[in-house]
């Protein structure tokens, strides 16, 4: 039937197909088909009769059609109700089996249950067995430990190290386990408690005591019964704590205004709101008192910090005799600092958060702590200092103070690190830490000395003045610089601070004077007397030499004067130095010009003339070189006197004096033609050049190579060219183009200087010997010209050439191999 329907589902016949397109039993395929609805539906429509008959023909077309089906697939339907039979004969046989199975477990789940129940129940008895003996030796062993404990009590500070053992391991008895209601233990666990709390107090007063003392072996006993009881790290931890809170109260008594300000202990109230201040009459003793506290407060700091250094070098050097550990270890374990640097750390932290607050609160001490800054840089100073030499020191105070028992310990450990006040590591500076809380006062001082070395120059150079500071008031400059360099000379790092402060002062005063300085003509002229402005000029060069000197002995006779503070202000007074030349250099170009001027006039005289019968000059000296020293004499009379920096001017004036030397020569090399009388007077000129440029040096002698050469160019005057060209001084004194120059003046006319076959004048060649100082370049136009002497000579089919010209050539091939 199942697969009739199927097979009749998957395609209808054609009566069911008739059946589903017929309106009439449309109804009867809803999911939501009534009955009732359906049967009081068609009652009110009054067609019973109709719809009964259309139900009974519906009928039968589905009998019939059903007949059909089960005649067409009788045998499968045959074949599936046999199959059923099949099926519930399998069942049955199965139902059986399970039964069997069922009965099976039930008989071993009898033969399990009651064994388990069995074995269950005697686990735990033993269980508890178990637990009553081990509460049984903990009973037995707290008894004896309880025993051995009150001997050991009774043992005093030489037994406390035992004891502290004796109640780590009660510790650990009791640990996990109740031991309360016990009667047989109650009072051993209650003399337990009273004999740790003995103990620990005890063991605190031996470190407290042998911490004050520094008394290695005190400290050592203390710190091995904490260990022993557990507790090493937490009580180290509270003695750096103690320390810390200490000292922020006394940093806070040592800044605290009320007290600072009360004469007397005897403090009384003022009215709500008020707040404490000095009176105006009372500022020193303020001052006083507040130097005081803190001169006693780096001692509190000074004796906290060597306090716990030396506790950390017991630390670093004991070890536990069972373990081996080493206590410090214990400490820094699990990344920890140690306890030095976080001490530290706490400290500096400490100082720069009060020293902030108390300052934020009260403008008197930050005043105090602004205007005498420096000296309280020396108190951080002095204590870095007293650190430092602790750190030093403790080692031989350890093997001084130590017993025989802890010294054959420390012989067995390893050397510790240096702390942290001897060695400062790339990511921490304690010294940098501590002057940290110090920054903003260090930078209101410097603000502050600046503008006392600025005021007395701003005083004496006033906007729109002229005038210079008097010798007076250059003095209270000076002294201002060297009251600023004393008082900051208590630290390397401030004299630096301040030695820039100075640099700005020099270089201020610097721009002042140059705002004075003459730079119109008459600053320069040298015909008439000493103009308004030349003394001016002079004025400013002798005030900023007046500076520079003085600078330069403030900070000669500074004791420990730091390099780098030293080279600021070096550098600064080089500044003034270079300003002094600046300023003098017109009036030495005026003169260098003029002394050119005067020189260049030699070519005006006759030089040609034979010599007389006496075989002497008719006059001492040219016209020329007479003008010479009368002008150099009056420059100096006139000018360079007034300048009191002597070596100052002579330093330029030497220069000026080798220049002059060096165009005399020059000049003295181009006279043509020179006859013999021209020679001895020329010679007596040579004599008379070192008297005229004498004012312009200390001794002639010192000025080296222009002197040597003006010494040896004058026997060269009556030398054949021979001699000359075979002169040691040639080359080495003597320039080779110099000596061509002159060999030029013993040639025929057709053999033409230089100068002369350029057409120039004699100023325009001595300005191009002046642009081109290479000798290559100056040998090369010598030899451009006996060239052109050469194609002269065959232009006119010329026999030989003049005497002169072979020892030229020869002399400036000689020349020219020198320079290759």
């Amino acid at each position: 039937m199942e697969e009739a329907g199927a097979g009749g589902g998957a395609a209808p016949a054609p009566v069911l197909a008739e059946l589903l397109a017929d309106e009439c039993y449309a109804d009867f395929f809803r999911e939501d088909f009534d009955v009732k609805a359906y049967t009081s539906q068609s009652i009110h429509q009054a067609v019973i009769a109709e719809q009964l008959a259309k139900l009974a023909q519906g009928i039968s077309q589905l009998d019939k059609e059903l007949h059909l089906q089960v005649v067409a697939r009788h045998e499968d339907l045959l074949a599936q109700a046999t199959g059923i039979e099949s099926l519930e004969g399998v069942l049955q046989m199965m139902q059986t089996r399970i039964g069997a199975l069922q009965s099976t477990v039930d008989r071993i789940r009898v033969k399990i249950v009651d064994p388990y129940n069995k074995i269950v129940s005697r686990t735990a008895q033993l269980a508890k067995l178990q637990a009553a003996c081990d509460l049984l030796r903990r009973i037995i062993r707290i008894l004896y430990l309880s025993k051995r404990l009150q001997g050991q009590l009774q043992g005093g500070s030489r037994e406390i190290t035992k004891a502290a053992q004796s109640l780590n391991e009660l510790d650990y008895l009791s640990q996990g386990i109740d031991l309360s209601g016990i009667e047989v233990i109650e009072n051993d666990l209650l003399f337990i408690a009273r004999a740790r709390l003995e103990v620990e107090n005890q063991a605190k007063r031996l470190l407290e005591q042998g911490v004050e003392t520094q008394n290695p072996t005190q400290v050592g006993t203390a710190l091995q019964v904490f260990h022993n009881l557990g507790t090493l790290k937490d009580t180290i931890a509270n003695v750096v704590d103690g320390y810390c809170t200490v000292l922020e109260e006394n940093i806070k008594n040592a800044l605290d205004i009320k007290v600072l300000t009360q004469p007397s202990q005897t403090v009384t109230r003022g009215g709500p709101g008020r707040a404490a201040m000095p009176t105006p009459g009372n500022t020193a003793a303020f001052r006083a008192a507040l130097w005081t506290n803190m001169e006693k407060l780096m001692d509190q700091i000074c004796a906290a910090c060597g306090q716990v250094q030396h506790l950390q070098k017991v630390l670093t050097k004991k070890r536990d005799p069972v373990s081996h550990v080493c206590f410090i270890e214990e400490i820094v374990k699990d990344g920890q600092s140690d306890i030095l640097y976080k001490f530290w750390t706490a400290v500096t932290q400490t100082l720069s958060s009060q020293f902030q607050s108390a300052t934020d609160s009260s403008t008197f001490l930050k005043q105090a702590f602004e205007g005498e800054y420096p000296k309280l840089l020396r108190l951080y100073n002095d204590l870095w200092k007293r650190l430092q030499q602790y750190s030093q020191n403790i080692q031989r105070n350890f093997n001084t103070s130590g017993t025989t028992d802890l010294l054959a310990e420390l012989q067995q450990m390893e050397e510790d690190a240096q702390d942290i006040f001897m060695q400062k590591t790339q990511d921490y500076d304690p010294e940098k830490a501590l002057k940290d809380s110090l920054q903003q006062y260090e930078a209101a001082y410097l603000s502050k000395s600046l503008s006392r070395l600025f005021d007395p120059i701003n005083l004496v150079f006033p906007p729109g003045g002229r005038n210079l500071p008097s010798s007076d008031e250059l003095d209270s400059i000076i002294k201002t610089i060297a009251s600023e360099l004393n008082v900051a000379a208590v630290d390397p790092d401030l004299s630096l601070a301040v030695a820039k402060n100075v640099a700005k002062t020099i270089q201020l005063y610097s721009v002042k004077s140059e705002q004075l300085l003459s730079t119109q003509g008459d600053a320069s002229q040298v015909i008439g007397p000493l103009t308004e402005g030349q003394r001016r000029n002079v004025a400013v060069v002798n005030s900023l030499y007046k500076l520079h000197q003085s600078v330069l002995k403030v900070i000669t006779n500074q004791s420990s004067f730091p390099a780098a503070a030293e080279q600021t202000v070096t550098t600064a007074l080089k500044a003034v130095h270079d300003l002094m030349g600046s300023a003098v250099q017109p009036l030495l170009n005026s003169v260098g010009d003029s002394v050119e001027a005067i020189i260049i006039t030699m070519h005006q005289e006759d030089f040609s003339g034979s010599l007389s019968g006496s075989g002497k000059p008719d006059v001492p000296c040219s016209l020329y070189m007479k003008e010479l020293q009368g002008f150099i004499a009056r420059v100096m009379s006139d000018y360079f006197r007034h300048f009191e920096c002597f070596d100052f001017v002579f330093d330029n004036t030497e220069a000026m004096a080798q220049r002059a030397i060096e165009l005399f020569i020059r000049n003295a090399s181009l006279i043509r033609p020179l006859g013999e009388g021209g020679k001895m007077r020329l010679a007596a000129d040579f004599a008379q050049m070192e008297l005229a440029v004498a004012p312009l040096c200390r001794r002639v002698s010192d000025l080296g190579k222009s002197y040597r050469q003006l010494r040896s160019f004058r026997p060269l005057l009556f030398q054949t060219s021979e001699h000359i060209a075979s002169s040691p001084a040639l080359g080495e004194v003597i320039p080779f183009s110099i000596i061509l120059q002159f060999l030029f003046t013993r040639a025929p006319a057709e053999l033409k200087s230089p100068f002369q076959r350029a057409e120039w004048s004699i100023a325009r060649y001595s300005q191009w010997l002046d642009d081109h100082p290479s000798e290559k370049d100056r040998l090369a136009l010598i030899r451009g010209a006996l060239e052109a002497y050469v194609q002269s000579v065959r232009t006119r089919e010329g026999k030989e050439f003049a005497p002169v010209y072979p020892i030229m050539v020869q002399l400036l091939q000689k020349a020219m191999s020198t320079l290759q």
